[in-house]
């Protein structure tokens, strides 16, 4: 379980085809490989992955290397197949019993891939060290869009975001200076695809509301 707050930016230092079906990824972080335990979750621009393996950088950084591998479902549901070396995403450890929850709760299994339709730039404040803020036009992918709700809550691509407005499939959010300065958001255009996981008590509350006329 995450709570959407990035902690981290890593890199995709390697990244080698298995086979149709699996991918293996080793990407470079600042989290120290002591703290770091073979079989831990962590949370890669959204997506819960697994730890398999820890290496030394071999840059000079502090931190280390941790290896992970993606399956059928995660590279049907997301583009970590698209993923080479050089790429740079959002990481967040799994949150521990008793941490503060300062996003929402975040189970890291994404529900499909939206797209970034339009970025409207609001002017920079001179004093602000980061930038400006911005407020992205963002299209659901299809079936996903009656889970987002005006002022809910919603990850994309490890990000825990507030949704500003909701019309039809298309919703907004808006990034402050701060996420551009600790996220991979700076590098995001218009057309781009993203990682998107729904709140986890739209969906439940869904289930519930389908299943109700059942009995």
């Amino acid at each position: 379980m995450f709570t959407g707050i990035v902690t981290a930016i890593g890199e995709v230092v390697e990244a080698e085809r298995k086979g149709p079906n699996l991918k293996r990824l080793a990407i470079a972080c600042p989290y120290e490989a002591e703290g770091i335990a073979i079989g831990a979750s962590i949370c890669c621009a959204g997506i819960c992955l697994t730890v398999t393996a820890l290496k030394p950088r071999t840059d000079g950084a502090p931190g280390c290397i941790f290896q992970v591998e993606t399956a059928a479902e995660t590279l049907a549901k997301t583009i970590a197949g698209d993923w080479e070396p050089g790429t740079r995403i959002n990481l967040e450890r799994s949150l521990k019993v008793g941490e503060e929850l300062g996003g929402h709760l975040v189970t890291g299994h994404v529900d499909g891939v939206a797209r970034i339709l339009k970025i409207d730039a609001i002017e920079a404040d001179p004093d602000e060290p980061w930038g400006a803020t911005a407020r992205f036009h963002i299209r659901a992918p299809q079936g996903l869009a009656r889970f987002i709700a005006a002022k809910g809550s919603v990850c994309l691509d490890g990000t825990s975001l507030t949704v500003n407005t909701v019309e039809d499939d298309v919703f907004t959010v808006l990034l402050i200076p701060h996420s551009f300065a600790v996220t991979t958001w700076g590098q995001r255009k218009e057309g781009d695809p993203i990682h998107l996981e729904v709140d986890l008590m739209a969906r439940y509350a869904a289930r519930l509301a389908e299943a109700r006329p059942q009995g």
